[in-house]
């Protein structure tokens, strides 16, 4: 495969750091990472190794105050920069890969980033896969989250250390030496987030009945850093057929990271597999 890495300007002009790992084969689609809260988009090497040989290419950006990209850590104005930084991205594939369907893969906050943006943005994507959306509680102290609501308006901008607890993201103990080791992995968050995040969760589940494209949400059943009751009400509320929730039995967060990691790959292939059949 080849690997190549570049910039785009998304909401605000501010350049985002974006990777690509192209398929040496014909590429049948562009899947589209939207990575989590504090980690960045080279933590999906699982889905990279198992899907770029199969004809698939692979993006995925860190959002701003992520990974390489600039800004404050985990900090943002609104959640309407996440939504356009997502919707620059998926220009910016569009315009380079005309002819090759975009599907786009959200893990977590990502997760909901991708749904939020899907409700808002249908238009030329085929499908979405939607691993661990924050849709419910997250793994954050009720304490910080009530103390963040206050700050937001006081002192928008500070920077909090949430203390994420890296033992629940995977079984996989590898998983959790390399997270904690990770020079781009960080669990700062300033006051603004929490509110902007608790809007967009509820928007986005009370507009679940105007989703519109194929769907697929994985989701560890002892997932603790988001409850995977979300998912859940997320997935009973969408009207259209073309569906479908897995749940593993005994998961963590991170299903594409964790011990069974290879059978969300086989599964992942094969529901896209049968939505480029559809299209085709």
């Amino acid at each position: 495969m080849a690997h190549y890495t570049g910039k785009f300007r998304g909401a605000g002009d501010l350049e985002l750091f974006y990777q690509c790992w192209e398929t040496d084969v014909p590429n049948k689609v562009n899947l589209l990472i939207i990575h989590g809260f504090g980690e960045h988009s080279g933590r999906y090497m699982n889905l990279v190794d198992h899907l770029v040989p199969r004809g698939y290419t692979v993006w995925g950006f860190d959002h701003r105050g992520h990974g390489r990209s600039p800004g404050q850590r985990g900090h943002i104005n609104s959640w309407q920069e996440f939504r356009e930084d997502v919707r620059s991205f998926v220009q910016m594939v569009r315009e380079k890969e005309q002819r090759t369907p975009i599907f786009i893969f959200g893990h977590s906050l990502g997760g909901l980033i991708a749904l939020e943006f899907a409700l808002h943005y249908p238009e030329g994507l085929k499908g979405v896969i939607a691993s661990s959306p924050a849709l419910a509680q997250v793994g954050v102290s009720p304490l910080l989250l009530a103390l963040s609501k206050i700050l937001s308006a006081l002192c928008p901008r500070i920077s909090i250390n949430i203390k994420l607890n890296a033992d629940l993201i995977s079984r996989d103990k590898e998983v959790v030496r390399a997270y904690r080791e990770d020079p781009l992995v960080h669990s700062l968050a300033t006051p603004r987030l929490g509110p902007e995040l608790d809007k967009a969760k509820f928007w986005t589940m009370e507009h679940a009945q105007e989703w519109k494209l194929p769907l697929l949400i994985l989701q560890g059943t002892a997932d603790s850093l988001v409850s995977p009751e979300g998912s859940r009400i997320f997935f009973e509320r969408v009207p259209i057929q073309d569906k479908k929730l897995i749940e593993y039995e005994g998961g963590y967060h991170e299903s594409h990271n964790d011990l069974h990691f290879e059978q969300v790959m086989k599964d992942l292939e094969a529901w896209l597999e049968a939505h480029l059949a559809q299209s085709i």
